[in-house]
């Protein structure tokens, strides 16, 4: 957990705690996704925070005996964070743009509940709802009487039977839904087939009809763990961490990167990068040059290196020919 994070759920966790006075030390460690020991941790800091001045009235007001004693959180003197922090422009259009992709999905009871949270994050956001106007979301979900009959299977756990085009043959498929998903703009669903007696995941739009089977789904334990984001679904074989010039510190902020910290008022930076592919790592070695300052570990640059002198010798036999000059 770095500060940053920890102070984005300060400012949350006060508003929260004034409209919910006397509050379980564990549900709002659950509600915040923190265990009780990190809340209480938060609570000490949020203790010793409030307005200039810094004396007693000034101070945020806890009372630090219910916590540990009774388990319940009393936080007051704080009105002036009463209101819940505004979405980021960024944050509003990300919400927006997934609800949008959830509606492509949704069962007929699910599409109200969609549609009005969409309404109110809209209204609320602001200059972004001309942004998100711009934007289109476009899910391969497949025919809508199909998505609505296996949405409404899993939400009854319900056994179905499917007639599934695959890409070399026409298969019959007898499933125990588990959930609809979404991952690059493709709805597929996630089952239990009782044939192959494991998890398969079945595109949407090649699902070509579908049937309840009047069978209850059994339960067969917990579904496969889904990535958590593109750069988490990654196979890394390492890391490597650039000391980066002024002119080469957009890195941090163009590529995902695992930590940054800056070195200096001049703006260089030392970022340390996942990474899953070498030859990515050698093409931005390259196109940074010496904007580089330094590459941990070393041998990660060996790559690049080895580039740049074969390119080097490249360009010195074009010259000794006659053919160009070395640059």
């Amino acid at each position: 957990m770095t500060s940053a994070q920890q102070v984005q759920r300060l400012l949350a966790l006060v508003p929260y705690l004034l409209a919910h006075d006397g509050a379980s030390l564990t549900e709002t460690a659950a509600t915040f996704g923190v265990t009780p020991r990190q809340l209480r941790a938060d609570l000490s800091v949020l203790y010793m925070c409030g307005l200039p001045g810094l004396m007693p009235g000034d101070l945020i007001e806890i009372d630090m005996d219910a916590v540990e004693g009774e388990g319940t959180i009393h936080l007051s003197n704080a009105d002036y964070l009463s209101r819940p922090l505004r979405f980021t422009p960024d944050e509003a259009l990300g919400l927006v743009l997934g609800l949008r992709s959830l509606r492509e999905v949704a069962g007929e009871d699910v599409l109200a509940v969609v549609d009005s949270a969409l309404a109110k994050l809209e209204r609320a956001a602001g200059s972004v709802h001309e942004l998100a106007g711009r934007v289109s979301v476009s899910v391969q979900s497949g025919d809508d009487r199909i998505r609505d009959t296996v949405a409404a299977a899993v939400t009854a756990g319900q056994r179905l039977h499917l007639v599934y085009d695959a890409p070399t043959r026409t298969t019959r498929r007898q499933v125990d839904p588990g959930r609809v998903s979404i991952r690059d703009g493709v709805a597929y669903l996630e089952a239990w087939d009782l044939e192959r007696r494991d998890w398969r995941t079945f595109r949407l739009d090649r699902i070509a009809s579908v049937e309840p089977t009047g069978e209850p789904a059994e339960d067969h334990g917990e579904l496969p763990a889904s990535p958590e984001g593109w750069l988490e679904a990654l196979v890394p074989v390492g890391e490597v961490t650039l000391e980066l010039a002024p002119g080469a510190a957009w890195v941090a902020e163009y590529h995902p990167v695992l930590s940054v910290e800056q070195l200096d008022e001049e703006g260089a930076v030392r970022a340390t990068l996942p990474l899953s592919d070498p030859g990515w790592l050698r093409a931005l070695l390259l196109q940074l040059s010496d904007g580089v300052r330094a590459v941990v570990p070393p041998e990660a640059a060996e790559d690049a290196a080895r580039a740049a002198a074969q390119t080097l010798a490249l360009y010195r036999r074009l010259d000794l020919d006659g053919l160009g000059s070395a640059s």
